[in-house]
């Protein structure tokens, strides 16, 4: 290679190095920017996803009472007062609190239900049956254990009776079919009591 080539080679390379020096760190702090608009925490996902917000005009913010798990009795269920805005339509008002329950207190080791979750559709009866029907994950994604599906459960009747009087007691379908159990221990044959007027134990479901 001639000293000519040679001289223009390095002078290129520098004035590669000198355009990256300038050119990325620059990239580097728009992508960090970008990333930070785009994906907010974790924590302020669920914090937005507790806010007030007017879905219609008849949709009044309400002090809405969610149960997940107590932080100080790993067996049991804490009430959390949250503020929504809920509908005067009975079915409606269910799927706002469920959904709120599905998307979790802040903190996430308090949560009762899986989060890849959702809730496909709810559905009030004339006797007071509450027809919950939730995605595959409901089932899949719930630790096996008959606490752990015991209490997502006892949170779905438990927020249900506090929010959704008309409710009496509780179906809970896995994409819209009847399964035996939730994730191998409690039994989703049966009908779960909402209301405190309701019969005290659950009421096996006919086959």
């Amino acid at each position: 290679m001639s000293e000519g080539w040679r001289r223009w080679l390095l002078g290129g390379l520098c004035v590669a190095v000198v355009v990256g020096a300038i050119y990325f760190p620059a990239l580097r702090k728009k992508l960090r920017s970008s990333a930070k608009t785009t994906a907010p925490s974790e924590e302020q996902a669920r914090r937005e996803l507790t806010q007030p917000t007017v879905a219609s005009s008849s949709d009044m913010p309400t002090k809405a009472k969610m149960f997940w798990a107590s932080d100080e009795d790993e067996t049991a269920l804490a009430p959390v007062t949250v503020e929504l805005a809920l509908s005067r339509d009975p079915s409606l008002r269910a799927k706002q609190v469920l959904n709120t329950l599905l998307a979790g207190p802040v903190d996430s080791d308090l949560r009762t239900l899986p989060p890849d979750a959702a809730l496909l559709a709810f559905y009030i009866l004339p006797d007071g049956t509450g027809v919950a029907d939730f995605s595959e994950a409901f089932a899949t994604s719930t630790p096996s254990g008959i606490l752990s599906e015991q209490l997502a459960v006892d949170s779905i009747a438990r927020t249900l009776e506090a929010n959704v009087p008309q409710v009496r007691r509780l179906k809970i379908l896995v994409h819209g079919q009847e399964v035996e159990t939730m994730a191998g221990h409690v039994d989703l044959t049966q009908f779960f009591p909402v209301s405190t007027a309701a019969a005290p134990a659950a009421v096996p479901a006919k086959r």
